[in-house]
């Protein structure tokens, strides 16, 4: 079993910034690929970032330039850094872990964009 917990949410002025973390414990396999995806209200989730086991990232078009995804191997964690927020960055932003072909998913951090 895979259990991870995400911090780092909270309420913050447009143009701020949030840094969201998410421990990732039990039966870790390698490799792996890390992410993040939000649910904004009224919508589905959505993907933001991932990164696998090397490093490659990827982001959504929303979120470049302004988003960075980085990972820690050895602490098993998995970073968002969130600059230059907007309101409609607001969302329950999810981390998830992709091994051995399963998909498993933290309980969420609620991030709120004030204009």
């Amino acid at each position: 079993q895979v259990h991870l917990v995400e911090s780092g949410g909270g309420l913050v002025q447009a143009g701020g910034s949030l840094a969201l973390s998410c421990v990732v414990s039990g039966e870790i396999a390698s490799p792996n690929r890390m992410g993040w995806y939000r649910q904004r209200p009224g919508k589905q989730r959505e993907p933001v970032a991932s990164t696998n086991s090397a490093g490659i990232t990827s982001y959504a078009d929303s979120v470049k330039g302004r988003f960075t995804i980085s990972r820690d191997n050895a602490k098993n964690t998995v970073y968002l850094q969130m600059n230059n927020l907007r309101p409609e960055d607001t969302a329950v932003y999810y981390c998830n872990v992709l091994q051995s072909r399963t998909l498993y998913w933290g309980q969420g951090t609620q991030v709120t964009v004030s204009a």
